[in-house]
């Protein structure tokens, strides 16, 4: 079956934002371009992950004297999206994988958003190493560097708004305990 492939060049909107109480939250990357959206949730780690990626990119092509582009270092306050998600949220597809990357035609950042496969979730034996992945949903975006460092600043600020992350493992603190804290009481 063929990938369908959900296409955005210069979109209106781009955002990470999310649904539900700290520690329980469900993460959505949202795109909007006109009456025409697509929402595809994420983990917190993938969020906060492409973020950091996407500022180290920017700072790469920032600071390469023969690119074309250059990216902004602070975030121009007038791209800066501190809106929620657009309801209603009905989530196209669950990411499995992320990719990003650079178009040089449209001096852009690439977003992608590859489907989580049933069948990838619970496969103890890994893929055939002949068959080759195609996922039945990609989600694509393209976006200038001004808006990706503001939409990787709205994505950290969004992640770091859920539960405190523990200094010692860098996992989150839950407010009913954490694990750390057990073994400091030993």
């Amino acid at each position: 079956m063929p990938t369908l492939v959900h296409e955005y060049d210069w979109p209106d909107r781009v955002i990470v934002g999310t649904v539900g109480r700290p520690g329980e939250r469900t993460f959505y990357l949202q795109v909007r371009h006109g009456a025409r959206s697509t929402s595809v949730a994420l983990e917190k780690e993938q969020s906060v992950l492409l973020a950091e990626k996407m500022d180290q990119l920017l700072d790469e092509v920032s600071q390469n004297p023969d690119h074309p582009a250059s990216a902004p270092k602070g975030v121009p306050a007038e791209l800066v999206d501190t809106d929620p998600l657009e309801q209603p949220i009905e989530e196209d597809f669950r990411s499995g994988a992320l990719g990003l990357g650079w178009d040089p035609r449209t001096a852009q950042i690439v977003i992608e958003a590859f489907a989580l496969e049933a069948s990838q979730e619970g496969d103890v034996d890994g893929p055939d190493e002949d068959a080759r992945y195609e996922p039945s949903e990609v989600l694509r975006v393209r976006i200038p560097v001004g808006t990706a460092r503001a939409f990787a600043q709205r994505t950290r600020e969004v992640a770091l708004a859920g539960r405190p992350i523990c200094p010692l493992c860098a996992r989150p603190v839950d407010p009913d305990g954490h694990v750390c804290n057990l073994l400091d009481d030993q």
